[in-house]
């Protein structure tokens, strides 16, 4: 038991290392780069508006296609200069990346760009994401526990098992439910600024690791966000990831039962349908055209042999009983 809660400690101990050493490195590599791309972007900006009347078309088509691709890296030109420094790259959003990454979202709102960072995203999620594939089959683990333990308590207290299985996983759904889908969606709607459905929509696309990246957190253009909001919205993924994954399961073995149950059901009404085709062709038939066979009774297959024996036996006593009648007729005769 012991052994177990330590190689668990270790393993979540080493996979947070690991997403925050990924986190620090892909800061230092693509703070820089992107702190000169927000430059370029506001000095186009700025060229724009000094000179956007006096701009011909093919110019004003060239301005269009470098602001595209400056929103494309993730670089919104609005605002003042200062806000060149606030950052996709700090700490928060870096770690927010990484968690991304190994959880396989990728939303593709942020990205690397420079030949150093991409390089190394290959091998981070490389190792990244067997990584988080044990995390979470581990974390599910421990959510599976937590419900054997409430199946007990209810078992002691003299509850039927099936009653205990339909309120552990009552349990498991309604707690699930509530801790990530329903009260993230709140958050996110005071903090987003999003509908409630729209946080419910958030939620789960990215717990299911669809990722579309129409919705993504913290980036909403004149918002404040407090410091690291995007790295606990990190942490809520990932836990949410061994729920969501432990969600799937139990629906893939519903199926997979109600398919065993349809097809039972299927085979069971095609084995009476033919029956009674049968039954009723026999019914139909003249008796000259009936096969032998039909008209034995059920267990005349198996006791076929056993009447054409009794049928042999009672032939061989009659012929015994002339015999011996002819035997004394002749003694008689012989006498007188």
């Amino acid at each position: 038991m012991c052994t177990g809660k330590l190689q668990t400690s270790l393993l979540v101990v080493g996979y947070f290392v690991y997403l925050l050493v990924g986190a620090a490195v892909f800061q230092a590599l693509e703070r820089t780069a992107e702190k000169q791309e927000k430059i370029a972007a506001a000095q186009m900006k700025e060229a724009f508006l000094q000179n956007f009347s006096h701009l011909t078309i093919a110019e004003i088509e060239q301005f269009m296609k470098n602001l595209t691709k400056a929103i494309q890296n993730g670089v919104y030109p609005v605002g003042n200069e200062s806000q060149i420094e606030d950052s996709n790259w700090d700490f928060s959003d870096s770690f927010f990346f990484a968690g991304t990454v190994v959880s396989t979202i990728g939303y593709g709102t942020l990205h690397p760009k420079t030949a150093g960072g991409q390089i190394f995203c290959v091998f981070f999620a490389l190792f990244g994401i067997p990584l988080n594939i044990v995390f979470l089959h581990r974390v599910g683990k421990m959510l599976s526990l937590l419900c054997k333990k409430l199946g007990k308590f209810l078992y002691e207290k003299g509850m039927r098992k099936k009653k205990i299985k339909f309120l552990t996983l009552l349990f498991f759904l309604v707690m699930g439910i509530l801790v990530f889908l329903c009260l993230p969606s709140l958050f996110f709607q005071i903090t987003e600024g999003w509908s409630y459905s729209e946080g419910i929509y958030f939620a789960f696309i990215t717990l299911s690791t669809i990722g579309f990246g129409d919705y993504v957190v913290g980036k909403q253009p004149g918002r404040n966000y407090f410091r690291y909001y995007r790295m606990l919205v990190a942490i809520w993924i990932l836990f949410g990831l061994a729920w969501i994954a432990l969600l799937f399961n139990l629906l893939t073995m519903v199926l997979e039962d109600t398919e065993k149950i349809i097809v039972k059901d299927l085979h069971q009404i095609g084995k009476v349908s033919k029956d009674n085709e049968v039954s009723e062709r026999r019914r139909c038939w003249p008796a000259q055209f009936i096969p032998e066979e039909d008209l034995l009774p059920p267990c005349a297959g198996e006791n076929a042999e056993k009447t054409d024996s009794l049928a042999a036996d009672s032939e061989q006593k009659k012929n015994e009983k002339r015999v011996f009648s002819y035997s004394k007729t002749i003694a008689i005769t012989y006498e007188n």
